[in-house]
């Protein structure tokens, strides 16, 4: 599990760009924050993923979770509490496991408006039943700071610089809700614990919590430097492991191309082939359950069938070889520019930027 924070989805090409990115680092599930798209839906990304999301206005906030194909399946509930907060429930081989995703307020709004989103985080976490699990994937706008002295039930010592006010309203969440902000269980070298850096800021306030008691089932956390989806947030990665049986996936039915009909010729040969197959009889017998099989019959030999295989994702048609091509390549120029933040190294990322949205609207003109 993930979170990633302002992907900008309402930019082209971007959904896709996640989905891609979900698929290269193996992630299943994934939380957004800042989505900026309007109303409350389910739509695929592409690449096997579907975005469960919510808004109110399309220029700012908006929340979210991204989940796997062979998941959706296992969603039992959506709750979408706010443009700040929603969750998820899921029940995997008999597991209940709920992901929120939460988007705080920033350190200069009112005052207000935080406690709000903490009444809003408190109702859902106090509607989940203590025996099912729950992971949160949020930008907290809070420095949870180094070191746990005297939160040690709560944390571990692997933060970054110092506690903010904000950060303490995360830190006393998690005592009331008896959970652990997990990023700070993991020594990382702090490049690997940073998730926000801009010009010469960095810091870290995107965090992934869980209920003490399933501590024991993540085996790793940390932030993914080099991936380019959100332009100041880096991603957190959370490995959790459940111990569930693997589904086999359902075969999928072959269907007759009874839409080949439309055509006069393909229209003409099935009238000929079935009246052969009818004995040269134009009116049907009586024995409709006969008369059916050999139409279906007919049908699968003139029309043909399905080949039984998943249909493509509805934006998978325009993510061709040139666009992955302009992806790697802005990925890799924005992996460089982190490195070394020089004038010309700037450059070049942006003007890849700009190359992947031309060749993504070349290539849906193209489709």
């Amino acid at each position: 599990m993930a979170v990633v924070v302002n992907p900008g989805l309402d930019r082209s090409g971007k959904g896709r760009e996640l989905a891609d990115m979900m698929e290269r680092r193996k992630v299943d599930i994934l939380c957004v924050q800042e989505t900026r798209w309007k109303g409350s839906k389910a739509r695929s990304i592409g690449a096997g993923f579907k975005l469960f999301y919510y808004g109110v206005d399309s220029k700012r906030n908006g929340v979210g979770v991204v989940l796997k194909e062979e998941f959706v399946r296992n969603v039992l509930e959506v709750k979408r509490v706010s443009d700040r907060v929603m969750s998820l429930k899921l029940e995997i081989e008999g597991v209940m496991l709920n992901v929120v995703s939460g988007y705080a307020p920033q350190v200069g709004c009112e005052l207000e408006e935080k406690e709000r989103f903490w009444s809003e985080l408190d109702e859902v976490m106090e509607s989940i039943p203590t025996g099912e699990r729950v992971v949160i994937g949020a930008d907290f706008n809070g420095h949870v700071g180094e070191g746990n002295t005297g939160d040690e039930e709560v944390m571990g010592k692997f933060g970054v610089k110092e506690r903010n006010l904000e950060g303490q309203m995360v830190v006393d969440f998690a005592k009331r809700m008896d959970m652990g902000v997990v990023n700070t269980y993991f020594q990382k070298r702090e490049e690997h614990r940073v998730t926000y850096k801009s010009g010469g800021r960095s810091t870290q306030v995107d965090y992934i919590l869980c209920r003490r008691g399933n501590l024991k089932e993540i085996s790793d956390c940390k932030v993914v430097v080099g991936e380019c989806v959100a332009r100041q947030h880096r991603m957190v990665v959370c490995r959790m492991t459940l111990m569930v049986c693997k589904k086999k996936r359902p075969e999928i039915e072959k269907k007759t191309k009874w839409w080949k009909l439309k055509k006069e010729e393909c229209c003409e040969e099935f009238r000929q082939k079935l009246r052969q197959a009818l004995g040269g009889q134009v009116v049907l017998p009586d024995d409709w359950e006969t008369t059916e099989e050999v139409i279906r019959e007919t049908g699968r030999k003139v029309l043909g069938v399905s080949s039984g295989r998943r249909k493509e994702d509805k934006e998978t048609w325009w993510w061709n070889e040139e666009v992955q091509d302009s992806v790697q390549r802005k990925r890799l120029a924005k992996k460089k520019w982190d490195m070394d933040r020089t004038e010309e190294n700037r450059q070049e990322y942006k003007e890849l930027q700009c190359r992947v949205k031309r060749e993504v609207s070349k290539a849906k003109q193209k489709a």
